[in-house]
């Protein structure tokens, strides 16, 4: 017998909010929710605590990813998911020639049939110094698959990006630079970058393209693809939008797949295979129709929030710090769209639209976070304004900064300088990220006294604000350094990089307190 039809409410808003709180028992990500919801109550918990179960250092670059920990250039892969981390896998030193410049980790998407069973297990997209394009095992680093990218006009692939993540890969040359001897002896370079284009699982060339400075212009200082949109930055702080699907569509000269035979400007060869490469099948001819331009210091441009706003910084130098967030429609200022904390300090705030997609923007400073939010203005409906959500504020309650002292003697000293808002000897704010599958901000704050600085990761609740658990990172903070903070459902990890290109990396997992731990 069919079951009977659920009584209740028929407007759709009201049942796509009531099937994410979880109220449909067979709706497929409804555990997924639950156990999530479970693990942030159990996190956030007094009792629990964060360990550091694990210490490594070395002379290459520290990479993670998803539970994984990369060490030596890829070559060593560690599961950072175990109670004690191991080693998936550990290849034997690679020569300079196979080294590997960037990787994307790739995931299978849910709900889709494909060719071959390895697709369905994560694995790692990388490049290497010799312009071959690998997909790995995530688990084994057995090479699933290889595609050689420079024929004989391009050789020097070097960076990976995402267009669509996890759906459209664009791989990306440095910029072509002629010798010193080639400018004097008069020889022209026209081609900038070039750009290569894939759909990933099962990887697929759509195309690539040259950036001609013949139609972009002389002064094109980057480019890359981002949402179906081509960026183009120049050295005078411009930033140019076009529609890169457009593009594809109407300078494509013929299409390629990989493995196929071609015959392609009297070349013979494989697409992919070596020594023929991929062909430069996409040639724009003529200056694509623009979408959108506008000018920001040092190229600073970003798009989001509900309608659509972006934010740029007036271009010039005086400007530096200072934000406008403007309406992608017609370019009009929100009320309030001026952003400007007057910070006086050595690192200057960022800005940027939250990840969690609700429209709202972060902004953050040295000892205060701002949550900013979209809202039409009253009886304006055509208007926006940006109002403040909530603020996280470092703790400073013990910081006294006197202009005017007083000896022991009697005598009054007067400074003649100022502390500045980032101080080492003061609290701030270093990392600022969201988590979102346990829908928490979290962010880093630092003090250092004389040589030894201290650090703390705090969870934030990301609809309020509210500061829910603070764990202290055991190891010495040296602000000078660069550091990278991932916080992963129960898992922190901080790597560190120090001179002379020595790396560290301390891991925490999440434990219950227990007597025999204190």
């Amino acid at each position: 017998r069919a079951a009977p039809r659920a009584t209740g409410p028929h407007n759709v808003c009201r049942l796509l909010a009531r099937r994410a709180h979880g109220f449909y028992a067979r709706d497929a990500g409804v555990a997924h929710r639950k156990n999530l919801g479970l693990l942030r109550k159990i996190m956030c918990q007094e009792s629990t605590k964060f360990k550091n179960v694990w210490t490594t250092h070395s002379a290459s670059p520290i990479a993670y990813e998803r539970g994984r920990i990369y060490m030596d250039n890829y070559q060593c892969c560690i599961s950072s998911i175990a109670q004690a981390p191991r080693i998936l896998y550990q290849k034997s030193k690679c020569a300079k020639s196979e080294k590997i410049e960037d990787a994307l980790l790739l995931e299978c998407p849910l709900g889709e049939m494909l060719p071959s069973p390895s697709d369905y297990k994560a694995s790692l997209i990388v490049l290497t110094v010799q312009n071959w394009l690998l997909r790995l095992s995530a688990d084994s680093g057995e090479v699933l698959e290889k595609v050689y990218l420079a024929g004989s006009c391009c050789k020097s692939f070097r960076y990976l990006s995402w267009d669509t993540p996890q759906e459209v890969m664009v791989v990306k040359t440095v910029q072509n630079k002629l010798p010193a001897a080639a400018r004097q002896a008069g020889i022209q370079q026209s081609v900038l970058f070039y750009l290569a284009v894939f759909q990933v699982l099962p990887l697929s060339f759509i195309g690539m393209l040259e950036i001609n400075k013949k139609i972009f212009g002389n002064s094109v200082t980057d480019v890359a693809v981002s949402n179906g949109i081509l960026i183009v930055m120049y050295s005078m702080g411009l930033v140019r939008l076009y529609n890169f699907k457009a593009i594809l569509e109407q300078f494509m000269e013929q299409p390629f797949d990989l493995g196929q035979e071609f015959n392609w400007n009297g070349q013979v060869g494989v697409v992919g295979k070596y020594p023929f490469g991929l062909p430069c099948n996409i040639k724009i001819t003529d200056t694509p129709p623009l979408l959108f331009e506008a000018s920001s210091l040092e190229n600073a441009f970003q798009i989001g929030g509900y309608p659509w706003h972006y934010i740029i910084t007036p271009n010039k130098k005086k400007h530096k710090g200072v934000f406008h967030i403007c309406s992608l429609k017609d370019n009009a200022l929100a009320k309030n769209g001026i952003q400007d904390m007057k910070c006086c300090s050595l690192e200057p705030d960022w800005i940027y639209f939250h990840p969690d997609m609700s429209g709202r923007i972060i902004h953050v400073g040295p000892n205060l976070i701002k949550v900013l939010k979209l809202k039409e203005v009253k009886n304006h409906t055509d208007q926006m304004e940006i109002a403040e959500d909530f603020t996280i504020v470092a703790n400073r309650e013990n910081c006294v900064n006197n202009t005017v002292t007083v000896t022991a003697s009697g005598r009054v000293v007067k400074k003649r300088f100022n502390l500045l808002d980032d101080d080492p000897e003061q609290e701030t704010f270093k990392i600022v990220d969201y988590e979102d599958e346990l829908d928490l901000l979290s962010t880093v704050a630092v003090t250092q006294i004389g040589a030894d600085g201290r650090a703390h990761l705090d969870f934030h609740c990301n609809e309020h604000g509210i500061l829910l658990k603070s764990i202290p990172l055991r190891e010495s903070w040296d602000v000078t350094y660069s550091h990278e903070v991932y916080f992963d459902k129960d898992l922190v990890l901080h790597i560190e990089q120090k001179p002379n290109r020595r790396f560290s990396c301390y891991v925490y997992q999440m434990v219950c307190d227990t007597a025999k731990d204190d």
